[in-house]
């Protein structure tokens, strides 16, 4: 192998790993980059496993490109007698045990590290105190998601979802800080997806489907919901807007909607 493919060779992956690290603690010039800090303590443990996983593969990468390059070194035709020939072997029972060995006890390893993750997202729904006895937090919020927005209903005066008096909002969805929110997810025509980045959720929406998920922001801000699903031409601007504000000011924000609404026929 000639210089320059040498150099390339090894520059390659080592700028991607270089790069790598420069995003994920923010340096210049990848400060903007990388995702911004959670706004959920439950995106925090997530951003620890997907943080951990990435530092894993950047040094898998650096092991594997490293032992390439001794390997080539080592066995450079250059290094040897001109008319010395290579050895050929069908195939190595010990090396391919470890190389087979290895990576299953990564993922294994994984497997159990994420699992107090995925239980609090996917598993362990937020809790109410309900006359002494414990039950699954009711629906905050019903989303339904449509080709190509989303629609938000609130329960009315008997604080109940659907019910006659619901209240209803397109594209805006707001709830209290420090509070935990549930959610029921539903759609109306195809399988979207329901992501919030700065809070680390993710949850597929499926038509006949009623799916939960939940959260509970730690401060107030404007956040953006997306769908990550491709659903049709008008995928790419399908989003909404997702505001945190005090307890207070989502009082008084449901109780201007429900002076102003006026339920249709």
């Amino acid at each position: 192998m000639n210089r320059f493919w040498s150099i390339l060779f090894f520059s390659v992956p080592i700028l991607a790993i270089v790069t790598f690290l420069l995003t994920q603690f923010a340096i210049w010039p990848f400060e903007e980059v990388w995702f911004g800090d959670s706004f959920s303590d439950a995106g925090k443990t997530i951003d620890g496993i997907f943080n951990g996983i990435h530092l894993l593969s950047a040094a898998i990468l650096l092991g594997t490109v490293l032992t390439i390059g001794l390997i080539i070194w080592k066995f450079d035709h250059r290094r040897y007698e001109p008319n010395s020939k290579a050895t050929y072997f069908s195939h190595n029972t010990k090396l391919e045990l470890i190389w087979t060995a290895i990576p299953a006890v990564i993922l294994v390893a994984l497997a159990f590290v994420q699992m107090n993750a995925w239980s609090e997202n996917k598993m362990d729904r937020p809790m109410t105190n309900v006359n002494g006895t414990m039950v699954e937090t009711p629906p905050t919020v019903l989303v339904k998601a449509k080709q190509f927005g989303w629609e938000f209903y609130y329960p009315g005066a008997d604080g109940i979802l659907e019910t006659e008096d619901d209240l209803y909002i397109e594209n805006l969805m707001v709830v209290p800080e420090q509070t935990d929110i549930v959610m029921q997810l539903e759609s109306r025509d195809v399988i979207h997806s329901f992501f919030v980045s700065d809070l680390r959720l993710k949850q597929d929406v499926v038509p006949g489907m009623v799916q939960f998920a939940w959260f509970n922001a730690n401060r107030t801000g404007d956040l953006q919901i997306l769908c990550t699903e491709l659903c049709g031409w008008g995928h790419y601007k399908m989003s909404a807007k997702l505001r945190i504000v005090p307890q207070a000011e989502y009082d008084q924000w449901l109780a201007d909607l429900q002076s102003e609404y006026y339920p249709s026929e």
